[in-house]
């Protein structure tokens, strides 16, 4: 569990990883709603593959923000 608390507040450019992948999970959660909405209302079509890419990406990225905020605490 070391590594990951350490791994959770490295800095980057002055702001720890794990601010990174909250603001990444959040931005890749939007983009997948709103592929979804886009497509409903016929705005552009996009495949339902991009919007399957994409959740399952943001869960991936969700799912590591959440073992590093955890791993600080254990």
């Amino acid at each position: 569990m070391g590594f990951l608390q350490e791994l959770a507040y490295t800095t980057l450019l002055g702001f720890p990883v794990i601010g990174y992948l909250g603001i990444a999970s959040y931005l890749l959660m939007v983009a997948t709603a709103l592929v979804m909405i886009l497509t409903r209302r016929k705005i552009v079509k996009i495949k339902p593959k991009v919007h399957f890419r994409l959740a399952y990406s943001t869960l991936f990225v969700a799912t590591l923000h959440g073992l590093l905020a955890i791993s600080v605490y254990i």
